[in-house]
């Protein structure tokens, strides 16, 4: 592991802090990078102008039993992931090339716009129940790390 992936793993992790996600073990934190320059920032939360469930003062999927991994469409925030993304599409940044550093390992909906948007390496650090978006990944070809494996190298 390189002093930039640590640094930017500690930055995916505050900005997992801004999540407005209910659940506290679902505070996710992405960020887009490339060289060593951060791009942009996305966490998990509602979008602009919706009440976030924290707001609301209750977990929709919590209410309606859904287990972690699936329905991700009955939910009101957007993926951290997704939320870097599209950010970079807002402000005009391309991401073609660029890495992805992530709290958690991105479901198969954010693999997908991962790999559409370009970016050839991801690092993330908590797994996820989703093994559809590592073959994606694999097959598309981009680099798919969990940091764990990166501290091992040491």
């Amino acid at each position: 592991m390189n002093k930039w992936d640590k640094r930017f793993m500690e930055m995916a992790e505050l900005v997992s802090n801004w999540s407005s996600c209910y659940k506290d073990n679902r505070k996710v934190g992405a960020i887009i990078t490339r060289n060593k320059r951060i791009l942009t920032t996305g966490y998990n939360g509602a979008s602009s102008g919706i009440k976030s469930c924290r707001e609301k003062g209750e977990c929709m999927r919590n209410k309606l039993n859904i287990p972690s991994g699936t329905r991700h469409e009955l939910c009101y925030a957007v993926h951290a992931e997704q939320n870097a993304i599209i950010q970079a599409a807002k402000i005009g940044v391309s991401v073609e090339g660029a890495v992805m550093y992530c709290t958690h390992q991105p479901c198969t909906i954010c693999a997908k716009m991962i790999i559409n948007s370009g970016i050839r390496r991801v690092v993330y650090k908590e797994g996820y129940p989703d093994d559809f978006s590592m073959e994606l990944f694999k097959e598309a070809g981009v680099e798919i790390i969990k940091y764990r494996d990166l501290e091992n190298q040491d």
